[in-house]
């Protein structure tokens, strides 16, 4: 396993499996959020199982929050890898004309999105734990008392996206997501050896998904702001 992390194939390859982990999870997170445009008892519902499920509080979530934090540090590590590597100084840089904006700023973007989630944790996940472990309360009522009360978590969502400026800040991160996403897909797929006869439809699928999951988050952000 240290011969893996030693080699930069290998550290690529991580990072890689990484990669495609966190966009299961992409898929997985935007599925859910999004039934909460056309069915507030389908979200509820669906947020309750998965908050009070023992195999994905237990499990699946601290595998996320690993995948997260080793997909990042993993990021720095071949960053600065890169630079140590560069030995040749040249007079005149000529990287924008060999590289995408998005490729040679993937560190820029991922440490954008990372300060994201941490305002998405503190308002979501920070929030649930407080609710369920320090408080003892895992009726997901907005009223423990009343069973009659229904679900908090459509309107805790709701009243998340009333402010513009918070609604602004969803908005630039996925934008900065969507970049990220645009190379790193490509970048995963290769570092797999992904790079065949069917590369071309990779790269499309990749476009499709690197635009239309980050889409979705903010078309979610926006039309809870402007509905609620």
């Amino acid at each position: 396993m240290s011969g893996i992390f030693n080699s930069s194939i290998g550290r690529k390859f991580a990072m890689a499996l990484s990669a495609f982990f966190l966009m299961i999870f992409l898929v997985m997170h935007v599925s859910i959020n999004f039934t909460s445009v056309f069915s507030e008892e389908l979200f509820n519902e669906l947020s309750h199982f998965m908050g009070t499920n023992p195999v994905v509080q237990g499990l699946m979530q601290p595998i996320l929050i690993f995948g997260v934090i080793f997909h990042f540090v993993m990021g720095f590590i071949l960053e600065a890898k890169n630079k140590a590597s560069r030995n040749v100084k040249y007079a005149k840089n000529e990287a924008s004309g060999n590289s995408s904006w998005v490729s040679r700023n993937m560190l820029l973007t991922g440490l954008v999105v990372l300060a994201f989630l941490g305002i998405h944790f503190y308002d979501f996940w920070v929030h649930e734990m407080t609710v369920k472990y320090v408080n003892g309360d895992m009726s997901g009522l907005i009223d423990p008392n009343n069973a009659e009360s229904g679900y908090r978590y459509y309107e805790e969502l709701r009243e998340k996206f009333v402010s513009p400026v918070r609604v602004g800040i969803y908005v630039v991160a996925f934008v900065l997501l969507a970049l990220h996403l645009l190379h790193g897909f490509n970048s995963a797929f290769q570092s797999v050896g992904a790079n065949n006869k069917y590369t071309k439809s990779l790269k499309g699928f990749s476009k499709v998904y690197a635009i239309g999951i980050p889409a979705l988050f903010i078309f979610i952000a926006v039309y809870h702001h402007f509905t609620h």
